[in-house]
């Protein structure tokens, strides 16, 4: 048992209280890493202001790198020393999901890392006694973290920290939206509703992909900016519903987007992205509503488009 600082979040609608809290050494399976560098997630605000509903007190931050300090028992693949970025969505590899290519619904690691435990169910951080639990199984606001095996992906140490935290969540959920859930052709064309993290990812992960034109979307012209440094070929500042759709559809050839991503999670904006894309385009969600929210999606248009 050692003893570290952390931001815990011990209740919704309060701050963050940094708590000196006792951290286990990693059981079997599992990995001790010291964090270096940590990104601020809109979905840990999700966690601040009860959108998101999880037990409590719970240290949040899912988007983190740092280096491996020790291993449990069966880790034989990761050594002290080795630069790791923290996954968020750890997967068996064998279970009914994973074979069929759905890791992010593995039915191994998803109950227990939404419920802030390790695989058994218990947690490895005790603040007076009583268990705190980790946001993604993670707890990237903290000093140090045990986390499992499967959720650690060893890196090149020569990746600065800053950098590979954030591939632990805006990138991958940006870029791997983009090339692998929507599988964008080159020369498709690629709307993207929001342009942070997350929507920033998806800009370039369409860039990679060959889309073009590929246009941002955002309230914020210093976010259009960065798009455009990152691949976007069109910006266009978020105003009028109905101007916003008639801007896309004039740099599509007036049919609309081959693909529309919404990287907000905003249900208003998963409205609009229906009517961003063309008939026959698809339109992917990348950004985490509420718990509870509601979108009121056209049943007519979508059977018939």
């Amino acid at each position: 048992m050692v003893k570290i600082k952390a931001a815990v979040l011990l209740e919704p609608n309060r701050p963050f209280v940094v708590e000196e809290l006792s951290l286990e050494e990693p059981r079997a399976g599992e990995v001790l890493v010291k964090l270096r560098a940590v990104g601020v997630c809109h979905s840990d605000w999700h966690l601040v202001t009860g959108a998101t509903k999880h037990p409590m007190p719970v240290v949040a931050g899912h988007e983190g790198a740092g280096v491996v300090e020790a291993v449990g028992a069966g880790v034989d693949d990761l050594g002290v020393g080795d630069h790791v970025v923290l996954n968020w969505a750890p997967s068996c590899g064998h279970c009914f999901y994973c074979l069929r290519g759905r890791p992010n619904l593995c039915d191994t690691y998803t109950a227990p890392i939404w419920a802030g435990t390790m695989l058994d169910g218990t947690t490895r951080l005790r603040l007076a006694g009583r268990p705190v639990y980790s946001y993604c199984g993670l707890a990237g606001f903290a000093e140090r973290t045990v986390v499992p095996r499967q959720s650690c992906v060893k890196v090149r140490k020569d990746v600065p920290f800053e950098v590979a935290a954030l591939v632990g969540c805006a990138v991958a959920s940006g870029v791997g939206a983009a090339m692998f859930t929507a599988g964008i052709r080159p020369g498709e064309s690629a709307a993207v509703i929001g342009c942070g993290g997350v929507g920033l990812s998806c800009v370039q992960g369409a860039a990679l992909c060959g889309a073009c034109p590929i246009i941002a979307i955002d309230l914020k012209p210093g976010r259009l900016e960065i798009a455009r440094q990152l691949g976007a070929t069109h910006a266009v500042v978020s105003g009028g519903r109905d101007e916003m759709i008639a801007q896309v559809r004039a740099m599509t050839g007036s049919r609309g987007a081959d693909h529309v991503f919404e990287a907000v999670g905003v249900p208003a904006l998963q409205e609009l992205a229906l009517e961003l894309a063309r008939p026959g385009g698809t339109v992917t969600l990348a950004g985490l509503s509420p718990m509870g929210s509601a979108t009121n999606l056209p049943g007519a248009r979508i059977v018939r488009e």
